[in-house]
């Protein structure tokens, strides 16, 4: 699925090293989903979860095989007809407008009337068509509407976690970031197996991979260079490494 900050690009970079100690029956937990564009490849058992209700709506819709049945286009005078009275649309013709037929898969950050072919809104259909594309890859998980922090996790199960980047541009709910990386080492001494996409991270985190990446900068379509990095807790590093 279209989905600003996306890692479909570095997912063949970063599953071996989340995956190489996985075991048989091991949960796979995303807890930021977003996208769902590395849970699509992963096998196995597998939570997907976001506080976007709408989000949900659309990835559940994907995972039912009923992509196909979302619209191919989307009108400036509906997107904002949507926009402003989601209430009244179901909860997954919402996330696919919120999505895909704005700016930079951003969440309704503005109609994207400019991407236009052959009468058609390209931006809704690329989403769609990608949408379509997942169906077979995300059969099976389970797509559950919560925040991090409320999200029940099997045991010890391999968290990856994706969340807005601090200091970037903001997402639909804010993030309390102490709190977040204080979740993320009580999970660790739980028994989890946590990663973290960061440009940045408290002291006690290890780096385990960092790569230069061109990201595209809003509306400008300008680009720049970002480090996208990859964090473990210390005492994870210890335990792996027989510490």
């Amino acid at each position: 699925m279209k989905y600003m900050g996306s890692k479909n690009r570095i997912a063949k970079n970063l599953l071996p090293i989340m995956l190489k100690n996985r075991t048989e029956g091991q949960w796979w937990v995303e807890p930021f989903v977003g996208g769902a564009n590395m849970i699509d490849k992963v096998n196995g058992n597998r939570i997907g979860s976001d506080t976007n209700k709408y989000l949900i709506s659309v990835l559940n819709q994907c995972e039912e095989g009923m992509s196909s049945k979302l619209p191919d286009k989307i009108t400036e005078q509906e997107y904002n007809d949507i926009k402003k009275n989601k209430d009244l649309y179901p909860e997954f013709i919402v996330g696919h407008c919120g999505f895909n037929s704005t700016f930079g898969a951003k969440w309704f950050g503005g109609y994207a009337r400019a991407r236009k072919s052959n009468g058609w809104d390209r931006d809704v259909i690329c989403g769609k068509n990608a949408l379509i594309k997942q169906e077979a890859l995300l059969k099976g998980v389970l797509f559950i509407c919560s925040s991090y922090c409320e999200l029940e996790i099997p045991d010890k199960s391999i968290i990856y976690c994706d969340p807005p980047y601090q200091g970037t541009t903001k997402y639909k709910d804010s993030l309390n970031y102490d709190d977040f990386w204080q979740w993320c080492r009580d999970k660790v001494k739980e028994g989890h197996d946590v990663f973290i996409s960061e440009y940045n991270a408290p002291d006690d985190f290890v780096c385990v991979w960092q790569q230069d990446l061109k990201v595209s900068i809003a509306k400008s379509g300008k680009q720049k260079t970002a480090v996208e990095k990859l964090f473990i807790h210390k005492t994870q590093l210890e335990k792996e490494q027989g510490k």
